[in-house]
């Protein structure tokens, strides 16, 4: 191993490069041999999409590369949800700067730049611990256990998939670190510049971390050794400055986030009313043992692994004299109100913005994580002020709690193997440290050894409780297909097209056509609303063309269908072929905009209840016959069982609630169809069904409940009729772009322009080069007011609050900038020791570590200066050998001596020296 010294002291064992490099090098090397384990591309033909990444991140990856790629617009996509306001999708999901490396990425290896970027993201979270605790003074090769620890905790093994939240996590030492100077210096560049890029790379998981900053900006307050009045309103005048500047910074991509959010489903806040408890916070604590089988349902438990031996060194920290009794009782302090938040549900309301979370609770749980490793990392760092006596309490505790846990703890995620394992690497731990104290092997064998143990531990735990894969293939399977038939079609027309057989309701985003589903969670909750009282399926974050009918492809301008097989259906026409995939035509679409009257816009009645009956009642205000025709149907408590009466389109609607999951069998089985999630209030399409059959719809939910299910036949003569009256005046399109549409259209009457445009406040619309005000049609789309005539409609988007973004941005970083200069500017006027000496007064503050870094040593006199006001446990390192050649102490005319291995050397600079 370069750089690895044999014959020196643990602080010297490798170079502060080395400890760098292996602190990102190692998480990197576990996770790859993971991978290689797992047989994930292109170690074989496994994939890590795991939960959103399979459904979400994927998508929206390969929509982003996509735009960047093709000159495409990242304010607005029609590749998802009928058309959707990518600027908050983006900051949502993709705003990690990094992600614009996926430029270069070929469009096949969408997943692996995903599945490795993650890898690379990990190794960072390990270096940024590392570097932060070499910042606080801690130079000890061991920081790099900590650092790994930190990279591979139960909190990455559980969410590592979710890409977009892993800049928070590497980013998050460096904002302490930030914070830790402002309170120290004054200077708050540091932390407001990576606070801003903190919250631009995901505004949510910053939630978290700016209500953190705010504890442990008065934290730091109550350890500071001079804690007056005014200087504690003047850093808290300087604390709310740089925050406000920090979000300024990102205020380019969180305002379009803030308009959006306002529109969803999460826009809405219900305090709770009460207070309760999940669970005890000695269940909570044993998480701390490895192999603990992740949480991330909607359990509220949260994944705090980063090493068994934080239990030892915990216990270490509160018993070393060294340490400050002040500091064991602040970050103590902290430690137990982040395990109050985990479990009491106000907290846990707070801590996720105000909202409880569907699924993967205690999302601020890596900054406990990060707390307890930073305890752990101090105990490490005065190991030798612990006695052997330390140690066995330390040890005896341990053990106690572990075998107290096997007997109490009695969840289900606990292996019985758990608490076996938690003892094996305690004693493990204990022994490494007694060797230590006792001085029984060199310090490099015993780094090495206890190097090798961590790899392991977090090796073991990381295999065992992450990185679940999926097949490469089939996810991958008909990509090729489905782009040759998109390839083919017009590019002048706007058009939507059905992917029948989906992967996720993000396909549109994944192969990037114009789509109607989303899966999102800025998905607009008018739209969601409207979904469900249509028939289609729909849920807090998500609407889907699942449950569609002919009346609403030719409603939302669905002109073509990918089937991954042959369809019967003779109303569809086929038009290409590429391998398994089909592409059909629907000649019976409406385009993106045409004119309604007022039976469409006010006499059209949504809320109903029945979707089919909504369907239906749109005909019957045309004076036209039902679209969808019953059938007779038998109820025989499970199942229904109909027999049809000519050939045509079939569908049904289970009117259950309590019903989730029915199959439906036709003609004695020879059809079959599965369908789930019929809670979200979807139609189900039968498909083309021969007359004189008999079909069953059957519960298919494990309990007995009865079914009650409705089916009806497709009547496409009415269809056509009424195709026909709401097509007479239509939209024509001249211009289609992602964030611009320019078109004609002529109506015979003053009546109104419907589009399938889903409403939202960033879209402009002029009429005949006027600004005219649009509005809200079916209480999702927009629509136009216009008089009789021909008229030049254009459509042109711009996202709500990025403008004002941008120049809050712009202004902020200007400001920064000019703060930085100036204290840069102020500082280069005073870097004589007497100009320092007479800015700040005498014998009113002394030197610390930031203000020698900020000298120019070469430029002082060091004749003048002072010594008496330099704390001398502040003095950087790289001031020593010059102060020796140059300075006597006043007090008491001693020479410096910075030799460390002088058994004379002065009390205060050995003590500085074991600071160092």
């Amino acid at each position: 191993m370069e750089g690895l010294n044999l014959n020196q002291n643990e602080e010297t064992i490798l170079g502060k490069k080395a400890i760098f490099v292996l602190s990102f090098a190692i998480p990197v090397f576990i996770m790859i041999l993971i991978f290689v384990q797992r047989g994930i591309f292109p170690f074989g033909d496994q994939s890590f999409l795991r939960t959103d990444m399979y459904h979400q991140y994927a998508p929206f990856f390969s929509e982003f590369r996509y735009k960047l790629s093709s000159g495409g617009s990242l304010l607005y996509s029609w590749n998802l949800g009928m058309g959707i306001n990518f600027s908050a999708l983006y900051a949502y999901y993709l705003a990690s700067p990094l992600n614009w490396l996926i430029i270069f990425c070929p469009q096949a290896y969408v997943i692996e730049f995903m599945t490795y970027m993650i890898v690379v993201k990990i190794g960072l979270s390990g270096l940024s611990f590392t570097y932060y605790l070499s910042k606080k003074g801690n130079e000890k090769t061991g920081i790099i256990f900590f650092g790994i620890f930190y990279a591979l905790s139960g909190y990455i093994a559980a969410y590592s998939w979710n890409i977009m939240w892993l800049d928070c996590i590497i980013l998050f030492p460096i904002v302490c670190l930030g914070i830790e100077k402002l309170v120290k210096t004054g200077s708050g560049f540091l932390y407001a510049f990576s606070l801003g890029i903190c919250i631009l790379s995901n505004y949510y998981i910053s939630i978290m971390i700016c209500i953190f900053m705010v504890i442990y900006f008065f934290a730091l307050q109550l350890m500071e050794r001079k804690n007056k009045l005014n200087q504690f309103i003047l850093s808290s005048l300087r604390f709310a400055l740089y925050s406000l500047l920090a979000g300024g910074l990102s205020a380019l991509v969180l305002l379009p986030e803030i308009y959006a959010l306002k529109h969803t489903a999460s826009g809405n806040f219900n305090f709770p009313s009460t207070f309760n408890s999940y669970f005890s916070i000695f269940d909570m604590i044993a998480r701390h043992m490895g192999n603990v089988k992740v949480e991330t349902e909607l359990d509220h438990w949260p994944n705090i692994f980063c090493g068994v031996g934080v239990f030892l060194l915990f216990t270490l920290y509160v018993l070393n004299k060294k340490i400050s009794n002040k500091e064991k009782a602040i970050y103590i302090s902290l430690i137990v109100f982040f395990l109050a938040g985990f479990s009491i549900n106000v907290l846990n309301y707070v801590w996720h913005g105000l909202h409880y979370p569907n699924s993967l609770p205690a999302r601020q749980s890596f900054i406990y994580i990060f707390l307890i490793l930073y305890m752990s990392a101090r105990a490490y760092e005065n190991f030798r002020v612990n006695t052997a006596r330390d140690l066995g309490t330390a040890f005896a505790l341990t053990m106690m709690y572990i075998l107290l846990a096997q007997k109490i703890v009695t969840n289900e995620d606990f292996h019985f193997a758990v608490f076996y394992a938690a003892m094996i690497f305690i004693s493990i731990y204990a022994l490494i440290i007694y060797m230590y104290l006792k001085n029984r092997f060199s310090s490099t064998n015993l780094f090495l050894i206890a190097l090798a143990i961590v790899v392991i531990e977090s090796s073991i735990n990381m295999s065992l409780t992450s990185v679940t894969t999926i097949n490469r293939t089939t996810y991958t399977l008909d990509n090729n297909d489905v782009r040759a038939l998109i390839k083919n079609l017009p590019m002048d027309d706007f058009y939507r097209i059905d992917k029948v057989t989906r992967k996720t309701k993000d396909d549109g985003a994944w192969m990037n056509f114009k789509s109607v589903s989303l899966f999102s969670s800025t998905a607009d909750a008018s739209l969601s609303d409207l979904f469900e009282k249509l028939g289609n399926e729909a849920s807090t974050n998500a609407y889907s063309i699942t449950g569609e009918t002919p009346l609403l492809d030719m409603l939302f301008a669905v002109k073509y269908a990918i089937y991954s097989e042959e369809s019967h259906n003779p109303n569809i026409t086929l038009l290409d072929v590429s391998g398994n995939s089909y592409l059909y035509e629907n000649p019976y679409t409406l385009p993106l905009g045409y004119m309604v009257d007022e039976r469409f816009s006010d006499e059209w009645n949504l809320n109903l209840g029945d979707p089919i009956d909504v369907q239906n009642d749109l005909a019957a205000v045309y004076g036209l016959p039902d679209i969808f025709e019953q059938i007779e149907t038998i109820n025989n408590t499970t199942a229904i069982n109909f027999e049809t009466d000519k050939d045509g389109e079939y569908y049904a609607y289970v009117t259950n609630p309590s019903v989730d999951e029915v199959e439906f069998n036709f003609d004695d089985g020879k059809i079959k169809k599965p369908f789930k999630n019929l809670k979200r209030h979807y139609i189900l399409e039968l498909g083309t069904l021969e007359g004189g059959k008999s079909g069953r719809i059957v519960n298919n939910d494990d309990s007995e409940d009865s079914i009650d299910a409705r089916v009806y036949r497709v009547n496409f003569d009415s269809l056509k009729k009424l195709y026909y009256i709401l097509n007479k005046n239509p939209l024509v399109l001249s211009k289609i772009s992602d964030t611009k549409l320019v078109g004609k259209v002529h109506t015979v009457e003053g009546t109104t322009l419907f589009t399938s445009i889903p409403y939202d406040e960033g879209w402009s619309v002029y009429v005949d080069g006027q600004k005219t005000e649009k509005i809200k049609l079916m209480d999702a789309f927009i629509g136009l007011e216009l008089e009789k005539g021909k008229h030049e409609i254009k459509f042109v988007y711009r996202s709500m609050g990025i403008l004002q973004g941008a120049i809050i941005s712009v202004i902020s970083l200007a400001i920064l900038l000019l703060i930085f200069l100036i204290r840069k500017f102020i500082l280069n006027g005073s870097l004589k020791i007497e100009n320092i000496l007479e800015k700040f007064g005498k014998k009113e503050k002394l030197y610390d570590s930031d203000e020698f870094e900020e000298i120019d040593i070469d430029d002082v006199e060091f004749d003048e200066l002072d010594m008496e006001e330099i704390d001398l446990d502040n003095v950087p390192a790289t001031y020593y050998d010059k102060l020796k050649n140059e300075v006597e102490l006043k007090s008491g005319k001693e020479e410096l001596d910075i030799n460390k291995q002088n058994e004379d050397i002065d009390s205060d600079f050995k003590d500085f020296y074991d600071e160092f």
